[in-house]
């Protein structure tokens, strides 16, 4: 009997979409057999989304959802984006984001394996692969909670960017409004003490190599590079950045006091590769 791997339980999962926990019964059963296995899932009816799992998955909705001291953004992905709009895809969102919020998992394991309705997460996704018709993927979520600061969320573009935002002290109002600014100059950082070193001494480096080129003398480079390093940090960082409601204002200057505590904004299919529609290749493939 060949070892049952964490590793071989998730190369199983990503061949043919079933859970985690199916995957390791199916093992269990199949004495170890990848292939035996995947037909064990596919006879059990489990494995139905199997052929669809080399497709790839980059449109989707991020949602939110928020419940007392606990707040979410999730992102899950489809194939099109018309599936991306259809009520029964939105109503699986929606539901597995205040899912997320009522039982706080740790990470995406935990959240697959957790329960929904009588069946585990991941057996909820496959179905719904099954039923909708595309490969489906619940892709990374960030859930906060907080005993004593304020959490807000913001959705752009009816799903394609979410923000989840902690703040002490300030309106709900202002919440909202941080939150928003997240997802518009998307900054990297809170305040200069959270910028990457690593990508700063870059971006210095660049600017150093470019005043050169530029042919500034070698003893002004430096002063040159700081005031250019200045406008970094007003693009990355959160708190220097103008407000995009009034331009007059920083975020500092709106927060008044209150301070951000973490935040973290999802742009639907970032990092993804992107579905290349040949039309030509499509119509002589049918014909064949």
């Amino acid at each position: 009997m060949a070892q049952i791997t964490a590793a071989l339980v998730k190369e199983l999962r990503e061949i043919t979409g079933a859970g985690m926990m199916d995957c390791k019964k199916a093992l269990v059963e199949c004495e170890g057999d990848k292939e035996k296995a995947i037909d064990y899932l596919r006879e059990k009816g489990i494995a139905k989304a199997a052929k669809k799992a080399g497709r790839i998955a980059s449109e989707g909705v991020v949602a939110a959802a928020s419940d007392g001291n606990a707040a979410c953004i999730v992102e899950i992905n489809s194939e099109t984006d018309f599936v991306a709009k259809n009520e029964n895809f939105q109503a699986l969102v929606k539901k597995i984001a205040e899912h997320i919020v009522a039982t706080r998992p740790a990470d995406l394991d935990a959240l697959n394996a957790s329960i929904l309705d009588g069946k585990t997460v991941a057996e909820v996704m496959t179905e719904a692969v099954a039923s909708i018709g595309e490969k489906l993927s619940l892709r990374r979520f960030e859930v906060y909670t907080s005993e004593d600061g304020k959490l807000a969320t913001y959705i752009h573009m009816g799903g394609k960017i979410g923000v989840i935002v902690e703040l002490s002290g300030g309106e709900e109002s202002l919440g909202k409004d941080v939150a928003m600014q997240i997802a518009a100059p998307r900054p990297q950082c809170i305040d200069r003490s959270n910028v990457d070193q690593e990508a700063l001494a870059h971006e210095r480096e660049v600017l150093r190599k470019q005043a050169l080129e530029e042919g500034k003398p070698e003893k002004i480079v430096e002063k040159m590079v700081d005031g250019r390093i200045n406008k970094y940090y007003k693009e990355v960082c959160l708190v220097e950045q103008e407000f995009v409601k009034d331009s007059d204002k920083t975020i500092k200057d709106i927060l008044n006091g209150a301070e951000v505590r973490r935040f973290a904004r999802f742009e639907m299919g970032e990092g993804l590769e992107k579905k290349s529609e040949d039309f030509a290749a499509e119509v002589a493939a049918q014909i064949k």
